[in-house]
């Protein structure tokens, strides 16, 4: 008889969590939450965001049903999955806020797709803050609708401008994964993370056009051990940038283009920025962009600031504008002065087999300062011409300590 009520009450347990996760769509009726959701337990819950309200004809908001269920899977413990399906879902700002008990995972299957009510934004539109055992996936589309709100992007003229929402923000997230999903048209940067540790970022397609302004692909900065992984980026600014504070990067099987490249810094315009250190790039392909591989600082920056243990290798250019370009002298809009005392110290920089064309005759441009050298750049079998009639392929090396071998004799310039 203890036996047989013992499995009773097992059976009627799970009996009672299989209700819970089948119900989840009802409205709760705690009366202080606009987002408020039944709770989930026990080893995992999914929750579908139609079957809480969203409406996927691409007009009506579902922002309050995609935060219901990010409030119950979040809440739950074990493994906690959030279904987007099929549809077009508009939405406001996604404010994803942890810890969470569990581990979610976000299954993108259709598309979400950015208000662009302005008014509506504080900041972002999804930010995901203090979430540890993230996984982003899916075949569907996250879409800012940037082409609405472009023309209110006024950064080319004021660079203290104000900045329109990223797309997808990771705010310390720990153990992250996001695959196969597409971020189209942001308002701003596409993905932007900020105190991120163990992220990979694989199999995924950022598109934006070539004229549409500041829209990076993937932006870091403070972050450590993050992979970039079989991903295509074509946007209007950098492909992937990487700011002060990263360490630990790997960038393997990317193609960018058209775009900005791939681009260490800006470095040195705030005060007290972090360092940057082991960096890898390699495996990539550069089509049509106005950089290839680049690091980029202020000359007058403000606090100092080192650059360490940079390696690009197995780099294809076709057609790049500036395939290898060091630049400590960088100064957009004219916001700097090249007169201050250079605080970015670049040093220990491999460029190793990088080949293809160049749009310009400089296919390579050292621009260090006189005041702080580049010192330990080697350059091996950088075979890089320029594709046109009208000129040479050269290279430009100032204040660049180094050594070059295997380079074609043009650049050969360390």
């Amino acid at each position: 008889m203890v036996l047989r009520n013992h499995a009773t009450r097992v059976i009627v347990f799970f009996l009672v969590l299989a209700a819970v996760c089948a119900n989840h769509s009802k409205k709760s009726e705690e009366k202080e939450s606009s987002y408020a959701a039944p709770a989930a337990s026990g080893p995992g819950c999914s929750f579908d965001i139609v079957k809480l309200g969203a409406n996927g004809n691409g007009r009506a908001d579902s922002t309050k049903a995609v935060m219901e269920a990010w409030k119950s899977a979040c809440e739950g413990a074990g493994k906690q999955t959030i279904v987007i399906p099929k549809g077009d879902f508009v939405t406001g700002p996604l404010d994803f806020t942890g810890p969470c008990k569990g581990d979610v995972t976000i299954q993108l299957d259709g598309n979400l797709l950015g208000s662009n009510d302005l008014k509506k934004y504080k900041g972002n539109w999804i930010e995901v803050r203090k979430v540890d055992n993230l996984v982003i996936t899916g075949k569907g589309t996250l879409d800012g609708q940037g082409p609405g709100v472009w023309s209110k992007n006024s950064c080319s003229k004021n660079y203290n401008c104000k900045i329109l929402p990223n797309t997808l923000v990771l705010n310390t997230v720990t153990n992250g994964l996001v695959s196969g999903i597409t971020l189209l048209n942001a308002k701003f940067f596409h993905m932007n993370m900020f105190r991120c540790k163990d992220v990979t970022i694989k199999n995924v397609n950022i598109t934006a056009p070539e004229e549409s302004p500041n829209t990076d692909g993937i932006h870091m900065g403070d972050s450590t051990k993050i992979s970039i992984i079989d991903t295509v980026i074509g946007t209007g600014d950098d492909c992937i940038s990487i700011g002060p504070g990263s360490d630990g990067i790997n960038i393997t099987g990317v193609t960018c283009g058209p775009g900005h490249g791939i681009s260490v810094g800006s470095l040195g315009r705030y005060k007290d920025e972090k360092n940057v250190n082991d960096i890898t790039v390699k495996n990539c392909v550069l089509k049509n962009t106005t950089n290839g591989v680049r690091i980029k600082s202020y000359e007058d920056a403000l606090s100092p600031v080192t650059v360490t243990k940079l390696k690009y290798e197995n780099i294809k250019m076709d057609d790049v504008a500036n395939p290898i370009i060091i630049d400590q002298k960088y100064c957009p809009n004219k916001i700097c002065t090249s007169k201050g005392n250079s605080k970015v110290s670049v040093k220990d920089v491999t460029f190793k087999n990088i080949t293809g064309t160049s749009s310009t005759p400089e296919a390579v441009r050292l621009l260090c300062s006189d005041k702080l050298p580049c010192s330990g750049v080697q350059m091996h079998d950088v075979k890089v011409e320029y594709g046109g009639s009208d000129n040479k392929t050269m290279a430009i090396c100032n204040n660049a300590q180094g050594t070059a071998t295997g380079c074609l004799k043009e650049l050969a310039c360390l």
